[in-house]
């Protein structure tokens, strides 16, 4: 989580909403990303996406089948829906997101009764630090 934490202020020196993640696999980093939907003017660019798109070709595999997400923030529906076609196996986050999480904060899309994979889901982990980041993100653009 600390190099999600990393990799989220690196999103916020692109003045992009500082989210980070990383991909574990075997106590591998696989795959990383941070928020870059301004900087590639692509709206699917979020953290999650970037580290599962790097984690793919790293394994050159869809299904990340054994792997860990740290994120800094609650996935969005997109990113939730995204980890359940990956076969992501344990999700960690750190800030809960009250408008948009979508693993059970906001929404339940994660592991809704209707998705075959189910995720396990860890919440809080350096979720002070995480709520820091965005919050003095957000306070310094008003």
């Amino acid at each position: 989580m600390a190099r999600a934490l990393e990799l989220a202020a690196m999103a916020e020196e692109h003045n992009e909403v500082p989210v980070g993640a990383v991909l574990v696999h075997q106590q591998e980093i696989i795959g990383e990303g941070f928020n870059q939907v301004i900087t590639l003017n692509d709206p699917s660019a979020h953290a999650e996406v970037q580290a599962i798109r790097a984690a793919g070709q790293f394994l050159n595999n869809y299904r990340l089948v054994d792997t860990t997400l740290y994120v800094t923030l609650e996935p969005c529906a997109m990113c939730a829906g995204l980890i359940t076609h990956a076969r992501v196996k344990t999700l960690v986050y750190g800030a809960a997101d009250p408008r948009t999480g979508a693993a059970g904060t906001a929404v339940e899309v994660l592991n809704h009764a209707a998705m075959n994979h189910k995720v396990e889901v860890i919440t809080g982990v350096l979720a002070d630090q995480s709520a820091s980041l965005l919050r003095n993100f957000f306070r310094r653009r008003r």
